[in-house]
């Protein structure tokens, strides 16, 4: 597998032929956006890829569509030139055209690949109608006995936890960061790095991947706080713009 980190959660994944692209993030740093609720965050870094470097796709993944950090404006532009786009059941609603909405556990395939939707819960369970449902994503290449997992924005939570019962997971790319907003005091919308180190203790993958730490004002956890929670060596960092083989 291939795997380039072009900023945030945004990543090019090329496995078994097949080219992903999870959570286009493209827009220019600067600009404030809203996330509801009176939150707000600012981009502080933009993409080490632009998107006319990016090549034919097969498919993009969303792993949900209600926040810019995940799915902002240049973003948005590119989904209608792409064969397919994967996402929640209520995103692919308000993204229409080629979007493909999958409930968590269920599956679909591309180019041979399968792409199981797995659980996330970006916040605590009280506020969920207010920010609204996300996914992970599980791909397995034909013939293969492991998983490639994107966690998705998600707290640990028994639903994710659930992931270790169901696959092998080889490589997991987990979505970190410790995202806080004032307004909502203590609570957490992303993992912090013992919060990794809690579902990996579960999950068990081989490897893996941080991203979606840092590029954004509302993250409070980055490389430092990440890697001072897990073992020396036990992270796979990428350097943003640089394809990486991952064995």
């Amino acid at each position: 597998m291939n795997i380039t980190h072009i900023g945030g959660p945004t990543t090019l994944l090329e496995i078994d032929g097949v080219r992903l692209l999870i959570d286009p993030t493209f827009d220019a740093p600067g600009r404030r956006y809203s996330f509801g609720w009176g939150t707000s965050s600012v981009k502080t870094a933009g993409p080490a890829v632009a998107v006319e470097d990016l090549g034919d796709l097969d498919a993009v993944l969303v792993t949900h569509d209600q926040h810019a950090d995940n799915l902002d404006s240049a973003g948005r532009k590119l989904l209608p030139t792409v064969p397919t786009v994967i996402t929640t059941k209520v995103g692919a609603r308000r993204l229409g055209g080629n979007a493909t909405g999958l409930r968590p556990w269920e599956t679909t395939t591309v180019k041979g690949l399968e792409i199981t939707a797995t659980p996330s819960r970006h916040g605590p369970a009280v506020l969920l109608p207010v920010f609204g449902p996300s996914i992970g994503f599980a791909l397995q290449p034909a013939g293969s006995a492991t998983v490639v997992w994107i966690s998705g924005d998600t707290v640990v939570f028994p639903g994710v936890l659930e992931v270790a019962s169901r696959f092998d997971v080889d490589t997991a790319v987990l979505h970190l960061g410790k995202v806080q907003f004032g307004l909502t005091g203590p609570a957490r919308y992303t993992m912090t790095g013992r919060d990794a180190v809690r579902l990996a203790s579960v999950v068990k993958p081989r490897q893996i991947v941080p991203v979606h730490y840092e590029g954004w004002s509302h993250f409070h956890e980055g490389r430092t706080e990440i890697s001072a929670a897990f073992p020396q060596g036990a992270l796979t960092w990428l350097e943003p713009g640089v394809q990486t083989a991952l064995s």
